[in-house]
């Protein structure tokens, strides 16, 4: 199975357009202390020529024009090898780079009941697609099932999804407080109501195992972790290549640095530090690589000499970076 890594920042990217942070004004001088990245997204397939996506970012055009496997074929006008979209969730940094798809032949989607009703009803994604290209949906098996490419032949992967206690999307409709999200969310206060007030559910937020059928190799991909229970913690240690949520570094990093006001945890995301962090957990796993991923612009990570990135790298931990590659 081969993996490559096409966006590794959280939502926004690496700089953000609208952000001054110092990670963010050392990714635009280019110091060589911080790499600039896009929005989270993974290719994998089981025979270069058939290719999986893993969330589709709203940076996807420009992903695909940095990895030529996931151009068109040299003898077709028009084509993709790309067969099919697996989401993890309906945070607009995992989906919105399915609109861009849209000039193609119809578009299959695998997402859980939640994830398709979310875009559905909350951005009218399959309304829109149905004027353009049209959608199919799939909904992913809780057990080691063939992943099929559309024309039914077998990827020479399976994969399963494991369901995760997260949070629905921001623009979900809430009616905790009588008025929708966009009348309210201008207003920081309204916001942490707005994050605090998403009722969490395990068909919200899924990750995936895959397995490669003919070298069995093993990869769970988990880029919104909301905690580390015991269940998690039973499937990090059945893999060889577990790309893992880096999202944030510590709980209030996001307070600290001035731009939100609410914790890691109001937003799905575990943090890479403290007691209950995923480090310490990571640290003791006894599998080959151990990638961070979906890592927001404020976390100290992207620092290349900094503390932080040294801890990682001393727990046998990685900072995935864009055009990153692994084999399993």
């Amino acid at each position: 199975m081969r993996i490559r890594l096409l966006g590794t920042a959280a939502g926004g990217g690496v700089p953000q357009w609208n952000c001054n942070c110092l990670i963010c004004r050392e990714a635009r001088v280019s110091t060589g202390r911080v790499r600039p990245r896009t929005q989270s997204s993974v290719a994998i397939s089981a025979d270069d020529q058939h290719w999986f996506l893993l969330n589709a970012s709203p940076d996807i055009r420009a992903q695909i024009e940095a990895f030529p496997p996931l151009q068109p074929p040299g003898q077709l006008i028009r084509g993709s090898p790309i067969q099919a979209v697996l989401l993890t969730n309906a945070d607009l940094d995992h989906t919105l780079g399915l609109f861009l798809l849209r000039e193609g032949t119809k578009l299959r989607v695998h997402a859980t009941s939640a994830v398709r009703q979310s875009l559905t009803e909350g951005i009218s994604l399959t309304s829109t697609l149905s004027a353009f290209c049209g959608i199919e949906w799939v909904c992913p098996p809780s057990k080691p099932s063939s992943l099929l490419n559309p024309d039914g032949s077998h990827s020479g992967l399976f994969y399963q999804a494991l369901p995760l206690v997260g949070l629905p999307p921001r623009f979900e409709k809430l009616s905790r407080d009588g008025l929708p999200i966009s009348d309210r969310a201008h207003k920081p206060a309204a916001a942490q109501r707005q994050l605090e007030g998403r009722s969490p559910s395990p068909d919200h937020v899924v990750g995936y195992r895959f397995v490669d059928s003919h070298t069995g190799g093993r990869l769970v991909f988990l880029p919104d972790v909301p905690a580390m229970d015991q269940t998690l913690k039973s499937w990090l240690a059945d893999c060889d290549v577990l790309l893992f949520d880096g999202t944030f570094w510590a709980e209030n990093e996001m307070q600290e640095c001035g731009v939100a006001a609410g914790p890691a945890s109001s937003m799905g995301h575990v943090p890479i530090s403290g007691p209950v962090g995923s480090l310490a957990v990571l640290k003791e796993l006894k599998i080959s690589q151990k990638v961070y991923i979906h890592i927001n612009n404020t976390n100290p990570v992207l620092l290349e000499n900094s503390a932080e990135r040294a801890a990682v790298l001393a727990a046998g931990c990685t900072v995935g970076h864009d055009g990153m590659d692994l084999s399993v």
